[in-house]
């Protein structure tokens, strides 16, 4: 064997390989890469390129470290306060006042933290997406090596089934076909050569190279590495998924806004307070400890560690309905979504070829009227012979097979061809029995058709159109008479069957000589008779017509982002109503997209239905644009070629059955039964999530209002703290969170899907949220100071009275809570739906419950009577500080008419 000498490529051309190597002749490419089309590399020359190239994989993803994830959770401006809070406390020596601040913003750190860790988990998908076993030439010989440890220049031998492992310039094909779904979205495989295409072809239509990812369906050829690792079009896809996203959604967005405020007019009250305080004559130190109380009480501590765990109840509630979400804010984005972009093939499609139109003998009929177990009215199958030679020709002239599990195995065209014919009742043994085949001419693209021979003396052909009709002499008429052809109404069932979306084969039969057991082109090159066309599509998932009309209901516009072809794209949006409004479905191509301007492809965006052909990263722009506009975009996709934009998108939701490991992992949710329906269901959940989050602020903010308005007060008026700034803290961090996080199991209310999407921009504090805050803030600050004052009166000394104030204020929100939630409605009941609307609200009892006791302990016990200067109540004051109850009854009910978003009537 002559010595291989290869120089190693050179940096430019191997750049200009990766960017347009299609575009090359098979010899400019092996002379470019130093490589034999032959022998291939030498092994030693393979080991200098693995050395210098590295590894045929991709970069995984690094995740953050755990201390870097737990730091995380720190990111709260509120929390930066609490912080800060407990740092000066213990430079002036109120170290017990610090450890209990810091205490606070660790359990919110650590709920969080431990939340999210269940939800995620950790990512090497990328990195095992493309790792197989290659046949592969060296040195003229033929070996099985880890696909890792392909370099630029190998050349692998691909056959059906095999998986490619990097991206391949075609130097030899036969009959190949491969399947570029997850790459490209095709929906059916596409055939390969070796002949070079224009440069400017999208990946889809580059007909001479084979991409990593891919699987082979049919034929055998060989190819040589171009673009190894993270050079190939799946590597330089998942690059823009290595940097680490941060999942940010309309309610993270607005609680992050309003905690920035908050925060703001906190520092100025406390600012107020401090120096109104030394204006008056008050010690610096005890108006510091005022401006602290107040701090304390008017930052909502408790809402990091409510909007998690109201969240992560979401979360558990959507696996129930089969979706997965791996990153909490993703639960409520879900319910702000306002557009849905969604991939095609296999995720509105069931992902397989199904036949279903027939036209033969002059008559067009639906396979579905074909089937045996349909009664009523004339059996077409009978009545037309023609109908029937047409599905038996479609059974004989095709390679797919049944395997031992009974799954089928071959191209998706013959198997739905197959399904045909036996769905209409014909029995494959049977048919091959009678018509055994005794040769073939595999189909090939430069051809487009396939024949085969059969011992009964029939030669039968299927193909393109194009193909087997110019053969034909004569037609099959309805009784199996052979009549003359008529080209045109041929012509015009395809034009029909190809508007809606079908693809078209064609097919014939001719008849072989006694003595004829081979089979070539010039057997077939003419005198057939026609029989007839069969149109197949990937059928819409039954449930999706559904799903879409829900989600129109619900004011979620859905559009269609596909590599498909673009009839084949609207046919499937016409059948599941797309467009919502009964209007004709807008589309456009890919190649549109790329001549437009940034604000045409904008308006473009907003306005179009089905999006085809189009490539990965104007996928990725295509969102984009949306969300210029202000839309709340959920992505739904399950090819490598949909993981940018399922990054990008507010919320992106991938296939967990039938989608690839790259898009699963880059997504924010996975569907466990690729059912768009499920999606619909999640985004009513994440809509329940948003309604119990506002009810919690709806209860948790009146407290701190009350609590600061209280020692804003008394700071301005000279008096005595009602209130401490420890017992604040155990007000919202324990007693109240006690109380709120019941709101979060709260069921949906009905009718929440027929509601628009909230507006992205609505502000986390609507207007009538802030009248009800503020009627009930005051009505706690009257409480306070009311219960604190009648208690001095009465004789009790400052920690007595204090107690008692805390005490009364813990009581009356127990009404308030109860008429925010379910139960509050029950009771405005009469009879048995009271009593079960109690019974349904196991939560709520239990935090009440929960509360309750810990308020008991809070004044009873001694060692807490210590810590947070409390005192213990005797009969008579847990009487008055019972009296605010009553109060609290009319209040409830105007704040439910001031804020009726927020009430127990819209639970």
């Amino acid at each position: 064997m002559a010595e291989l000498v290869q120089p190693d490529p050179d940096e430019a051309d191997l750049a200009a390989l990766v960017a347009g190597g299609h575009a090359w002749e098979v010899e400019s490419v092996l002379a470019a890469l130093g490589s034999d089309g032959l022998l291939g590399l030498s092994e030693p020359q393979s080991a200098l390129r693995l050395r210098r190239f590295g590894p045929n994989e991709l970069s995984g993803r690094r995740e953050p470290p755990l201390w870097w994830r737990f730091l995380g959770q720190f990111n709260d401006p509120l929390l930066y306060a609490l912080l800060i809070t407990g740092a000066i406390k213990a430079l002036i020596h109120s170290l017990t006042e610090a450890l209990v601040i810091w205490s606070v913003t660790l359990i919110n750190a650590l709920i969080g933290f431990v939340q999210e860790s269940k939800a995620e988990t950790a990512i090497a998908a990328l990195a095992r997406s493309v790792r197989t076993d290659s046949a592969v030439i060296r040195e003229g010989q033929q070996r099985l090596i880890p696909s890792q440890d392909l370099v630029v220049g190998d050349l692998v031998r691909l056959e059906a089934g095999a998986r490619i492992p990097a991206d391949l310039r075609l130097v030899a094909a036969r009959n190949l076909q491969v399947d570029e779904s997850a790459l490209t979205g095709e929906s059916i495989p596409v055939e390969k050569g070796v002949a070079p295409v224009a440069q400017a072809v999208a990946v889809a239509e580059r007909s001479d190279m084979a991409y990593a990812g891919s699987f082979v369906t049919a034929g055998v050829g060989c190819g040589v590495v171009v673009a190894s690792g993270n050079d190939t079009e799946v590597g330089q896809i998942s690059g823009l998924l290595r940097k680490p996203s941060v999942l940010t959604t309309p309610l993270t967005r607005t609680i992050r806004r309003f905690s920035r405020t908050l925060l703001q007019l906190i520092l100025v009250l406390a600012g107020i307070t401090f120096a109104v305080g030394l204006i008056r004559g008050r010690g610096a130190v005890e108006m510091f400890d005022g401006a602290v109380a107040l701090a304390v009480g008017a930052i909502p501590e408790e809402l990091p560690a409510i909007v998690t765990i109201t969240l992560a109840i979401g979360v558990g509630r959507m696996a129930r309905r089969n979706a997965i979400i791996r990153k909490l804010p993703a639960v409520e984005a879900l319910g702000s979504t306002t557009v849905i972009c969604s991939d095609k093939t296999g995720t509105l499609t069931q992902n397989r070829m199904t036949v279903r139109e027939i036209y033969a003998g002059g008559s067009l009929v639906a396979l579905e009227d074909l089937w045996p177990s349909r009664s009523g009215g004339p059996d077409p199958l009978l009545d037309n012979r023609a109908l029937q030679e047409t599905l038996l020709t479609g059974l004989l002239c095709n390679d797919a097979r049944l395997d031992p599990e009974g799954d089928l195995v071959g191209d998706p065209t013959e198997a739905a061809l197959l399904v045909a014919a036996e769905l209409a009742g014909i029995d494959r043994d049977h048919a091959l029995g009678h018509h055994p085949r005794q040769d073939a001419i595999p189909f090939a693209s430069e051809h487009q058709y396939m024949a085969t021979l059969h011992g009964s003396r029939r030669i039968l052909v299927k193909g393109s159109l194009e193909a087997v009709l110019p053969r034909c002499r004569r037609q099959l008429d309805r009784t199996g008479v052979a009549i003359p052809l008529d080209g045109a109404a041929v012509e015009v069932a395809v034009t029909a069957m190809a508007g809606r979306g079908l693809r078209v084969l064609a097919f014939a039969m001719g008849t072989a000589t006694a003595d004829e057991t081979s089979l070539d082109h010039h057997h077939v090159a003419g005198g057939l008779d026609f029989l007839g066309l069969q149109g197949m599509l990937d059928p819409p998932r039954p449930e999706a017509q559904r799903a879409v009309a829900a989600c129109h209901q619900a004011g979620i516009t859905v559009k269609m982002i596909t590599g498909d072809h673009l009839d084949t794209a609207l046919a499937i949006a016409r059948q599941i109503g797309l467009s919502g409004k009964g209007d004709a479905v807008v589309g456009v191509e890919g190649k549109d997209l790329a001549a437009m301007t940034p604000e045409a492809l904008a308006a473009c965006a907003d306005r179009t239905d089905v999006f085809a052909r189009v490539a990965p990263t104007q996928k990725l722009e295509l969102v984009r644009a949306l969300q210029a506009h202000g839309a709340v975009v959920a992505m739904t996709g399950d090819g490598v070629n949909d993981a940018p934009a399922l990054r990008q998108a507010d919320i992106g939701i991938a296939m967990g059955r039938g989608g690839t490991e790259v898009a699963r992992q880059a997504a924010d949710m996975l569907l466990t039964d690729d059912d768009f329906a499920s999606i619909e269901a999640a985004v009513e959940e994440g809509r329940g999530v948003y309604l119990n989050l506002r009810k919690t602020l709806a209860f948790v903010l009146p407290v701190n209002g009350g609590a600061s308005i209280t020692i804003l007060l008394a700071a301005v008026l000279g008096l005595e703290l009602p209130v401490t700034a420890l017992q604040v803290l155990w007000l919202n961090m324990v007693s109240s969170l006690t109380m709120s996080v019941p709101l979060a199991f709260e069921p949906k209310p009905t009718g929440l899907m027929v509601q628009p999407p909230r507006p992205p921009s609505q502000p986390l504090l609507t207007p009538r949220l802030i009248r009800r805050v503020l009627l009930v803030s005051l009505f706690n600050w009257g409480l306070v100071f009311s219960v604190f004052f009648g208690g001095k009166a009465i004789g009790a000394d400052l920690d007595l009275a204090r107690t008692m104030a805390v005490q009364a204020l813990v009581l009356s929100q127990v009404v308030y809570l109860v008429s925010i939630s379910q139960v509050g409605r029950g009771l405005c009941r009469l009879g048995a739906g009271g009593w079960q609307a109690i019974r349904q609200a196991p939560a709520l009892l239990l935090g009440v419950s929960v509360g309750l006791l810990l308020q008991y302990l809070f004044s009873q016990a001694p060692w807490m009577n210590t810590f947070f200067g409390t005192a213990p109540l005797g009969l008579r004051e847990w009487l008055i500080s019972a009296l605010p109850m009553l109060a609290m009854l009319p209040v409830s009910l105007l704040a439910q008419r001031l804020d009726p978003t927020s009430a127990a009537s819209r639970s």
